[in-house]
Protein backbone atom coordinates (compact mmCIF):
# COMPACT_ATOMS: atom_id res chain seq x y z
CA UNK A 1 0.00 0.00 0.00
CA UNK A 2 1.29 3.38 -0.91
CA UNK A 3 1.84 6.18 1.56
CA UNK A 4 -1.21 8.01 0.26
CA UNK A 5 -3.33 4.95 0.86
CA UNK A 6 -2.08 4.54 4.35
CA UNK A 7 -2.94 8.15 5.20
CA UNK A 8 -6.39 7.77 3.78
CA UNK A 9 -7.06 4.60 5.80
CA UNK A 10 -5.89 6.27 9.01
CA UNK A 11 -8.16 9.26 8.42
CA UNK A 12 -11.19 7.05 7.89
CA UNK A 13 -10.45 5.11 11.07
CA UNK A 14 -10.18 8.34 13.11
CA UNK A 15 -13.54 9.58 11.82
CA UNK A 16 -15.18 6.31 12.79
CA UNK A 17 -13.81 6.46 16.30
CA UNK A 18 -14.97 10.09 16.73
CA UNK A 19 -18.47 9.23 15.51
CA UNK A 20 -18.78 6.58 18.19
CA UNK A 21 -17.33 8.77 21.02
CA UNK A 22 -19.46 11.90 20.42
CA UNK A 23 -22.86 10.27 21.27
CA UNK A 24 -21.38 8.85 24.45
CA UNK A 25 -20.12 12.30 25.52
CA UNK A 26 -23.44 13.88 24.61
CA UNK A 27 -25.30 11.19 26.55
CA UNK A 28 -23.09 11.77 29.60
CA UNK A 29 -23.59 15.56 29.43
CA UNK A 30 -27.38 15.11 29.14
CA UNK A 31 -27.51 12.92 32.22
CA UNK A 32 -25.42 15.40 34.17
CA UNK A 33 -27.78 18.22 33.09
CA UNK A 34 -30.80 16.27 34.24
CA UNK A 35 -29.19 15.57 37.61
CA UNK A 36 -28.30 19.24 38.05
CA UNK A 37 -31.91 20.22 37.20
CA UNK A 38 -33.35 17.74 39.68
CA UNK A 39 -31.04 18.88 42.49
CA UNK A 40 -32.15 22.57 42.08
CA UNK A 41 -35.96 21.86 42.50
CA UNK A 42 -37.25 23.71 45.69
CA UNK A 43 -38.72 21.57 48.53
CA UNK A 44 -42.49 21.64 49.11
CA UNK A 45 -43.69 24.57 51.39
CA UNK A 46 -44.07 23.90 55.14
CA UNK A 47 -47.51 24.10 56.77
CA UNK A 48 -47.98 27.46 58.56
CA UNK A 49 -47.86 27.37 62.35
CA UNK A 50 -50.89 28.59 64.31
CA UNK A 51 -51.61 28.81 68.04
CA UNK A 52 -54.91 27.28 69.15
CA UNK A 53 -56.98 27.55 72.32
CA UNK A 54 -58.86 24.44 73.46
CA UNK A 55 -62.41 25.31 74.52
CA UNK A 56 -63.28 23.94 77.95
CA UNK A 57 -66.20 24.65 80.32
CA UNK A 58 -65.19 27.06 83.11
CA UNK A 59 -66.73 29.44 85.60
CA UNK A 60 -67.41 32.86 84.10
CA UNK A 61 -67.97 35.92 86.28
CA UNK A 62 -69.39 39.10 84.77
CA UNK A 63 -68.38 42.23 86.65
CA UNK A 64 -69.56 45.82 86.46
CA UNK A 65 -66.80 48.36 87.07
CA UNK A 66 -67.87 51.70 88.53
CA UNK A 67 -66.78 54.27 91.10
CA UNK A 68 -68.25 55.43 94.39
CA UNK A 69 -67.84 57.59 97.48
CA UNK A 70 -67.33 56.37 101.03
CA UNK A 71 -69.65 57.68 103.74
CA UNK A 72 -69.78 57.36 107.50
CA UNK A 73 -72.36 54.96 108.89
CA UNK A 74 -73.79 57.89 110.86
CA UNK A 75 -72.73 61.54 110.73
CA UNK A 76 -74.00 64.70 112.42
CA UNK A 77 -72.87 68.26 113.00
CA UNK A 78 -72.98 68.97 116.74
CA UNK A 79 -74.89 72.15 117.53
CA UNK A 80 -76.78 73.77 120.40
CA UNK A 81 -80.54 74.25 120.48
CA UNK A 82 -80.07 77.12 122.94
CA UNK A 83 -78.10 80.32 122.79
CA UNK A 84 -75.65 80.85 125.62
CA UNK A 85 -72.08 80.85 126.87
CA UNK A 86 -70.07 77.62 126.81
CA UNK A 87 -69.38 76.54 130.40
CA UNK A 88 -67.55 73.25 129.73
CA UNK A 89 -66.14 71.26 126.84
CA UNK A 90 -66.04 67.55 127.68
CA UNK A 91 -64.46 65.99 124.59
CA UNK A 92 -61.06 65.79 122.94
CA UNK A 93 -60.74 66.44 119.22
CA UNK A 94 -60.45 63.24 117.19
CA UNK A 95 -61.31 61.02 120.16
CA UNK A 96 -64.02 58.35 120.48
CA UNK A 97 -67.14 59.09 122.53
CA UNK A 98 -69.99 56.90 123.71
CA UNK A 99 -73.67 57.39 123.02
CA UNK A 100 -75.23 59.70 125.63
CA UNK A 101 -71.90 61.16 126.75
CA UNK A 102 -72.03 64.89 127.59
CA UNK A 103 -69.91 66.78 125.07
CA UNK A 104 -70.64 70.37 126.04
CA UNK A 105 -72.41 72.33 128.79
CA UNK A 106 -73.92 75.80 128.44
CA UNK A 107 -74.22 78.12 131.42
CA UNK A 108 -77.68 77.59 132.98
CA UNK A 109 -77.79 79.90 136.04
CA UNK A 110 -80.85 81.82 134.87
CA UNK A 111 -82.72 78.64 133.99
CA UNK A 112 -81.90 77.13 137.39
CA UNK A 113 -83.45 80.22 139.05
CA UNK A 114 -86.54 79.90 136.87
CA UNK A 115 -86.83 76.26 137.84
CA UNK A 116 -86.68 77.01 141.57
CA UNK A 117 -89.42 79.63 141.22
CA UNK A 118 -91.57 77.27 139.13
CA UNK A 119 -91.02 74.48 141.64
CA UNK A 120 -92.24 76.66 144.56
CA UNK A 121 -95.33 77.72 142.64
CA UNK A 122 -96.14 74.10 141.87
CA UNK A 123 -95.81 73.12 145.53
CA UNK A 124 -98.26 75.87 146.56
CA UNK A 125 -100.68 74.88 143.81
CA UNK A 126 -100.57 71.22 144.90
CA UNK A 127 -101.43 72.13 148.49
CA UNK A 128 -104.32 74.33 147.38
CA UNK A 129 -105.63 71.61 145.06
CA UNK A 130 -105.48 69.06 147.91
CA UNK A 131 -107.43 71.37 150.30
CA UNK A 132 -110.09 72.21 147.77
CA UNK A 133 -110.49 68.57 146.80
CA UNK A 134 -111.39 67.86 150.45
CA UNK A 135 -113.73 70.88 150.62
CA UNK A 136 -115.61 69.90 147.47
CA UNK A 137 -116.00 66.40 148.88
CA UNK A 138 -117.54 67.89 152.02
CA UNK A 139 -119.80 70.13 149.92
CA UNK A 140 -118.28 73.33 151.23
CA UNK A 141 -117.23 74.67 147.80
CA UNK A 142 -118.50 74.18 144.32
CA UNK A 143 -116.89 71.85 141.80
CA UNK A 144 -116.12 74.87 139.57
CA UNK A 145 -113.85 76.29 142.28
CA UNK A 146 -112.03 72.96 142.57
CA UNK A 147 -111.66 72.75 138.76
CA UNK A 148 -109.98 76.15 138.80
CA UNK A 149 -107.44 74.95 141.37
CA UNK A 150 -106.80 71.76 139.42
CA UNK A 151 -106.30 73.65 136.17
CA UNK A 152 -103.92 76.10 137.81
CA UNK A 153 -101.82 73.20 139.12
CA UNK A 154 -101.68 71.62 135.67
CA UNK A 155 -100.47 74.89 134.12
CA UNK A 156 -97.76 75.39 136.71
CA UNK A 157 -96.55 71.78 136.32
CA UNK A 158 -96.34 72.32 132.53
CA UNK A 159 -94.27 75.46 133.10
CA UNK A 160 -91.92 73.47 135.35
CA UNK A 161 -91.60 70.76 132.71
CA UNK A 162 -90.76 73.43 130.12
CA UNK A 163 -87.98 74.81 132.30
CA UNK A 164 -86.65 71.26 132.86
CA UNK A 165 -86.62 70.73 129.10
CA UNK A 166 -84.66 73.94 128.62
CA UNK A 167 -82.19 72.87 131.29
CA UNK A 168 -81.73 69.50 129.61
CA UNK A 169 -80.77 71.28 126.40
CA UNK A 170 -77.88 73.01 128.17
CA UNK A 171 -76.11 69.63 128.08
CA UNK A 172 -75.27 68.52 124.54
CA UNK A 173 -74.91 64.72 124.42
CA UNK A 174 -73.59 62.38 121.74
CA UNK A 175 -76.55 60.89 119.84
CA UNK A 176 -74.50 57.79 118.95
CA UNK A 177 -71.05 56.35 119.57
CA UNK A 178 -68.37 57.57 117.21
CA UNK A 179 -65.38 59.83 116.66
CA UNK A 180 -65.53 63.56 117.36
CA UNK A 181 -63.86 65.73 114.75
CA UNK A 182 -62.15 69.07 115.07
CA UNK A 183 -63.88 71.64 117.29
CA UNK A 184 -64.54 75.21 116.22
CA UNK A 185 -65.29 76.86 119.55
CA UNK A 186 -63.51 77.43 122.85
CA UNK A 187 -64.71 77.48 126.47
CA UNK A 188 -66.48 80.76 127.19
CA UNK A 189 -67.61 81.24 123.59
CA UNK A 190 -71.19 82.34 122.98
CA UNK A 191 -73.01 79.81 120.84
CA UNK A 192 -76.32 79.91 118.97
CA UNK A 193 -78.19 77.21 117.05
CA UNK A 194 -76.23 78.34 113.95
CA UNK A 195 -72.78 77.95 115.58
CA UNK A 196 -70.66 75.11 114.25
CA UNK A 197 -69.23 73.19 117.19
CA UNK A 198 -67.81 69.90 115.79
CA UNK A 199 -68.79 66.83 113.82
CA UNK A 200 -69.49 63.33 115.11
CA UNK A 201 -69.07 60.31 112.85
CA UNK A 202 -69.58 56.58 113.27
CA UNK A 203 -66.86 54.98 111.09
CA UNK A 204 -67.52 51.28 111.64
CA UNK A 205 -69.24 50.04 109.62
CA UNK A 206 -68.90 52.35 106.61
CA UNK A 207 -71.20 53.00 103.67
CA UNK A 208 -70.36 53.43 99.99
CA UNK A 209 -72.65 55.09 97.45
CA UNK A 210 -72.25 54.38 93.74
CA UNK A 211 -74.24 54.53 90.52
CA UNK A 212 -74.94 51.83 87.92
CA UNK A 213 -76.15 52.48 84.36
CA UNK A 214 -79.86 52.11 83.76
CA UNK A 215 -79.40 48.98 81.62
CA UNK A 216 -77.96 47.14 84.64
CA UNK A 217 -80.68 48.28 87.07
CA UNK A 218 -82.52 44.95 87.02
CA UNK A 219 -79.30 43.01 87.63
CA UNK A 220 -78.39 44.72 90.91
CA UNK A 221 -80.10 43.17 93.93
CA UNK A 222 -80.14 43.52 97.72
CA UNK A 223 -77.55 41.27 99.34
CA UNK A 224 -75.30 41.32 96.28
CA UNK A 225 -71.57 41.32 97.05
CA UNK A 226 -68.98 43.72 95.67
CA UNK A 227 -65.37 44.61 96.31
CA UNK A 228 -63.71 47.98 96.29
CA UNK A 229 -60.30 49.59 96.51
CA UNK A 230 -59.31 53.01 97.78
CA UNK A 231 -56.32 55.02 96.60
CA UNK A 232 -53.33 54.59 98.87
CA UNK A 233 -54.44 51.18 100.20
CA UNK A 234 -53.41 47.88 98.63
CA UNK A 235 -56.09 45.95 100.50
CA UNK A 236 -59.40 45.26 98.75
CA UNK A 237 -62.56 45.51 100.85
CA UNK A 238 -65.74 43.50 100.49
CA UNK A 239 -69.16 45.14 100.84
CA UNK A 240 -72.81 44.12 100.59
CA UNK A 241 -75.63 46.04 98.94
CA UNK A 242 -78.36 46.87 101.47
CA UNK A 243 -80.31 49.74 99.87
CA UNK A 244 -81.23 50.77 96.32
CA UNK A 245 -82.81 54.05 95.26
CA UNK A 246 -86.30 53.21 93.91
CA UNK A 247 -86.03 55.49 90.86
CA UNK A 248 -83.50 56.12 88.09
CA UNK A 249 -81.98 59.61 87.97
CA UNK A 250 -83.39 61.34 84.92
CA UNK A 251 -80.28 63.44 84.21
CA UNK A 252 -77.68 60.66 84.34
CA UNK A 253 -79.91 57.66 83.57
CA UNK A 254 -78.32 55.80 86.45
CA UNK A 255 -79.43 54.07 89.62
CA UNK A 256 -77.94 55.01 93.00
CA UNK A 257 -76.98 52.02 95.15
CA UNK A 258 -75.66 51.89 98.72
CA UNK A 259 -73.56 49.14 100.29
CA UNK A 260 -72.13 48.55 103.77
CA UNK A 261 -68.64 47.31 104.70
CA UNK A 262 -66.58 46.77 107.84
CA UNK A 263 -63.88 49.24 108.89
CA UNK A 264 -62.57 47.68 112.10
CA UNK A 265 -59.00 48.84 111.49
CA UNK A 266 -60.11 52.38 110.68
CA UNK A 267 -58.27 52.58 107.34
CA UNK A 268 -61.29 53.93 105.44
CA UNK A 269 -62.36 57.58 105.63
CA UNK A 270 -65.62 59.27 104.65
CA UNK A 271 -65.46 61.13 101.35
CA UNK A 272 -62.77 58.86 99.88
CA UNK A 273 -63.01 57.83 96.22
CA UNK A 274 -63.43 54.09 95.61
CA UNK A 275 -63.03 51.84 92.56
CA UNK A 276 -65.85 49.31 92.70
CA UNK A 277 -66.36 45.94 91.04
CA UNK A 278 -69.84 44.40 91.25
CA UNK A 279 -70.48 40.77 90.34
CA UNK A 280 -73.70 40.89 88.31
CA UNK A 281 -73.64 37.38 86.79
CA UNK A 282 -71.95 34.05 87.44
CA UNK A 283 -72.07 31.09 85.01
CA UNK A 284 -70.60 27.84 86.30
CA UNK A 285 -69.86 26.04 82.98
CA UNK A 286 -69.43 28.60 80.25
CA UNK A 287 -67.57 28.08 76.98
CA UNK A 288 -65.21 30.99 76.44
CA UNK A 289 -62.52 31.94 73.93
CA UNK A 290 -59.96 34.74 73.93
CA UNK A 291 -61.46 37.87 72.39
CA UNK A 292 -58.76 37.91 69.66
CA UNK A 293 -60.30 34.76 68.18
CA UNK A 294 -63.57 36.49 67.25
CA UNK A 295 -63.74 37.59 63.60
CA UNK A 296 -66.55 40.05 62.75
CA UNK A 297 -68.28 39.47 59.44
CA UNK A 298 -71.35 40.75 57.66
CA UNK A 299 -74.38 39.65 59.65
CA UNK A 300 -72.53 37.98 62.50
CA UNK A 301 -69.28 36.64 63.91
CA UNK A 302 -67.10 33.61 63.32
CA UNK A 303 -64.01 31.81 64.54
CA UNK A 304 -61.48 29.64 62.75
CA UNK A 305 -60.87 26.20 64.21
CA UNK A 306 -58.52 23.33 63.43
CA UNK A 307 -60.06 19.96 62.58
CA UNK A 308 -57.69 17.11 61.72
CA UNK A 309 -54.96 19.62 60.92
CA UNK A 310 -57.12 21.64 58.51
CA UNK A 311 -58.59 25.10 59.06
CA UNK A 312 -62.41 25.33 59.18
CA UNK A 313 -64.81 28.22 59.85
CA UNK A 314 -67.54 28.26 62.51
CA UNK A 315 -70.22 30.95 62.89
CA UNK A 316 -70.73 31.74 66.58
CA UNK A 317 -73.02 33.67 68.90
CA UNK A 318 -71.48 35.52 71.84
CA UNK A 319 -72.64 36.46 75.32
CA UNK A 320 -70.79 37.94 78.28
CA UNK A 321 -67.53 39.76 77.61
CA UNK A 322 -64.71 40.22 80.08
CA UNK A 323 -61.43 42.06 79.66
CA UNK A 324 -59.81 39.16 77.78
CA UNK A 325 -62.47 36.55 76.96
CA UNK A 326 -65.84 36.21 75.27
CA UNK A 327 -68.57 33.73 76.14
CA UNK A 328 -69.68 31.53 73.23
CA UNK A 329 -73.38 30.74 73.53
CA UNK A 330 -73.70 28.86 70.22
CA UNK A 331 -71.40 27.49 67.51
CA UNK A 332 -68.70 25.73 69.52
CA UNK A 333 -68.39 22.60 71.59
CA UNK A 334 -66.07 21.61 74.40
CA UNK A 335 -62.59 20.56 73.18
CA UNK A 336 -62.87 22.51 69.91
CA UNK A 337 -59.53 24.11 69.04
CA UNK A 338 -59.89 27.76 68.08
CA UNK A 339 -57.09 29.64 66.33
CA UNK A 340 -55.96 32.66 68.34
CA UNK A 341 -52.62 33.47 66.62
CA UNK A 342 -51.63 33.14 63.00
CA UNK A 343 -55.11 33.98 61.66
CA UNK A 344 -53.72 36.29 58.99
CA UNK A 345 -51.64 33.49 57.42
CA UNK A 346 -54.40 30.90 56.88
CA UNK A 347 -57.67 30.40 55.05
CA UNK A 348 -60.40 27.79 55.24
CA UNK A 349 -58.91 24.52 54.01
CA UNK A 350 -55.30 25.40 54.85
CA UNK A 351 -53.26 22.55 56.31
CA UNK A 352 -51.58 23.91 59.46
CA UNK A 353 -49.18 23.01 62.22
CA UNK A 354 -51.34 23.70 65.29
CA UNK A 355 -49.78 24.31 68.67
CA UNK A 356 -51.64 24.82 71.94
CA UNK A 357 -51.51 28.12 73.81
CA UNK A 358 -50.78 26.10 76.95
CA UNK A 359 -47.51 24.81 75.55
CA UNK A 360 -48.79 21.28 74.94
CA UNK A 361 -49.11 19.85 71.40
CA UNK A 362 -52.16 20.99 69.46
CA UNK A 363 -54.17 19.31 66.71
CA UNK A 364 -52.26 18.16 63.63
Amino acid sequence: MTAVGRLTAFALFSLAVAAVAVPRILSSDSRAGRQDSQSSTPPPPRAPTVIVHTVRPEQLVERLATTGTLRANEQVEISSELSGKVAQLRFQEGSPVARGQVLLKIEAGELETQRQRALHRVELARRREAREQKLVADGLISSQEYDFARTNLDVLESELALVDAQLEKTEIRAPFSGIVGLRFISPGAYVTPQTRIASLQDLDPMKVDFSVPERYASRVQLGQRLDLQVAGLEERFEAEIYAIEPSVEATTRSLVVRARLQNRQGFLRPGAFADISVIIARIEEALTVPSVAIIPELGGKKVLIVEDGIVASRPVETGIRTEATVEITAGLNANDQVIIRGLEAVNVGTVVDARSDTGSPGAH
